[in-house]
């Protein structure tokens, strides 16, 4: 190889060195240990920060499918002029049941054709002798609606993450199928807000009031000694602080939920006590002006309104007049709960509620513990093997000490411009990748090895010791990158964070122990005479 063509790969190389280099420390500020601190994001495992693990309850959004449901049969009834037939719900264990019942024998082929229309496609339809009919929501049906109602709540906890300004938030389905979804907040250790933003405002609802307020549950049942009824729920409220507690009965069909609202906003009323401006999508503001005309107190059956939040009564309001699209939540709240609630309201409400399956905090000092034992091992563990490949194979070891240096670099520039996160498990990565370095270089020495005691000469012993260990290296590189990749796919954080660094340091790996380590031999043989020795 001549050496104008050695000049410009090792112009090439140390270029490359300068670029990745830069990936790492950036333009330096605050000395390197901070560059280095800005480029590279460290993960939850070695920053510190929250580990949540939430449970959506999906057969909430089953049950209120079912419920909106039969509200719309009462309307469609009523439309198709067949009275005295009651809609309900049969059993609160099976919420995907409705039940028809007290249909007018007149009336049977009409009220088929009405459960036969486009709107309960979703729901198997049966009939008994008596005339009445159960309407059943289909597996599929159940299935696709439990799956959105978990996609939707993923999205709505991230919106709600990305609006609190939380950097590398982990949020994503955790388990087989157990509708549960991990949240990993890297730097966040103080988690009162974020458990406030994620859970306590989970699911908001406007309904109908029915009864009440009773003092207690005791007082609700004395005041229905024929029990509650099917379509109605008895619902604690809570309003300000001080305040007695007190139980509303409330249809249990919603008039609008938090996924109706387009926008909201924190304000104050004209006591400067704070409150939620809000608007509604047009669907919703034709509902909500039906609703409050036919139950303002100029109407013929006058009522009040709850509002519900994860399923507790905030605050219960007279209707004064007609409302459409626009309006304002009153509730004793504070300016930081108007502030997360309006967020909340924004960014769309939960389809369900949420519970907490584990929730563990990571102080920064176990961080620092992480880090401090994982570049520990990372260090000794490089030396030793640089060590190792020194005197094992003389000079020949500098050579592959450089490229794993190299290597090094590459993989943490890597990290640094593609803003991949460092894991403890991604420390792991680095060292498993030393060690497929350290690998590449054991196969391409031994070639050249039985090369030289061939009788060959120290160039073509290189040239064929590399020719014939490419294949293998490049197999097996391949085969592990395909693996990480399979891993990162299906995994969780930290287990992203090692296949990251797996796959970052393979393909460093290959450009390192075959490109580098050619270029420096061809460097050295270059200014050695024909028949000169290689110390391997």
């Amino acid at each position: 190889m001549g050496n104008k063509n050695i000049a410009g790969k090792t112009a090439f190389i140390i270029g490359v060195l300068l670029v990745f280099c830069f990936g790492i420390f950036g333009i330096p500020r605050g000395g390197l240990v901070e560059s280095i601190k800005r480029n590279i994001n460290l993960g939850l495992d070695l920053k510190g920060g929250s580990h949540l693990v939430l449970q959506v309850h999906v057969a909430e959004a089953v049950g209120s499918e079912t419920d909106r449901a039969v509200a719309e049969l009462e309307q469609d009834f009523q439309k198709a002029n067949i009275s005295g037939v009651t809609v309900g719900k049969r059993d609160l264990a099976h919420p995907e049941v409705i039940s028809v019942t007290g249909v007018p024998q007149n009336h049977l082929a009409d009220a088929r054709q009405v459960l036969e229309g486009n709107d309960y496609q979703n729901y198997d339809l049966t009939s008994a002798p008596d005339g009445s009919y159960t309407l059943t929501m289909k597996p599929a049906a159940i299935k696709d609606l439990e799956t959105r109602t978990l996609n939707t709540s993923i999205e709505t906890i991230r919106a709600r993450i990305d609006k609190l300004g939380v950097t590398e938030p982990e949020i994503q389905q955790y388990g087989l199928g157990a509708n549960e979804i991990l949240v990993e907040l890297p730097g966040v250790t103080s988690l009162d807000r974020i458990e406030d933003v994620i859970q306590s405002t989970a699911k908001l609802s406007i309904h109908e009031v029915a009864g009440g307020p009773f003092n207690s549950e005791q007082d609700a049942m004395t005041a229905n000694p024929g029990g509650i009824p099917m379509d109605d729920m008895l619902v604690h409220g809570v309003g300000e602080e001080g305040a007695p507690d007190q139980f509303w009965l409330l249809k249990r069909a919603s008039v609008v939920e938090g996924t109706d609202f387009r926008d909201a906003r924190p304000s104050q009323d004209e006591n400067g006590r704070p409150d939620i401006n809000f608007t509604l999508t047009t669907d919703a503001g034709d509902r909500f002006w039906k609703y409050t005309s036919a139950h303002s107190k100029n109407s013929s059956s006058p009522g009040s309104m709850a509002i519900l939040l994860d399923n507790q009564v905030k605050e219960v309001a007279a209707i004064d007049s007609a409302i459409r699209d626009s309006g304002i939540i009153q509730g004793g709240f504070t300016q930081q709960q108007a502030n997360d609630l309006s967020l909340m309201l924004r960014t769309g409400a939960l389809p369900a509620s949420i519970s907490y399956l584990d929730t563990r905090t990571v102080g920064p000092s176990l961080g620092a513990a992480s880090i401090h034992s994982g570049v520990v091992a990372a260090i000794g563990g490089m030396l030793a093997v640089m060590i190792f490949m020194l005197i094992y194979y003389k000079g020949a070891g500098i050579n592959a000490d450089l490229a794993l240096i190299l290597n090094l670099v590459i993989l943490l520039g890597f990290m640094g411009f593609s803003n991949a996160t460092l894991t403890l498990p991604g420390i792991a990565g680095v060292i498993l990748t030393i060690g497929m370095g350290v690998d590449s270089n054991v196969l391409i020495f031994e070639r050249i090895r039985e090369e030289l005691r061939a009788g060959k000469s120290a160039a073509i012993a290189v040239q064929q010791g590399f020719a014939f260990a490419w294949t293998t290296i490049f197999d097996t590189h391949v085969t592990t990158i395909v693996s990480a990749a399979i891993l990162f796919l299906f995994g969780s954080g930290p287990v992203k964070g090692f296949a990251t660094t797996l796959v970052f340091g393979l393909l460093a790996n290959l450009f390192t122990a075959v490109y580098v380590s050619r270029v420096i031999f061809d460097a050295h043989l270059a200014g050695k005479e024909r028949g000169a020795t290689l110390s391997i």
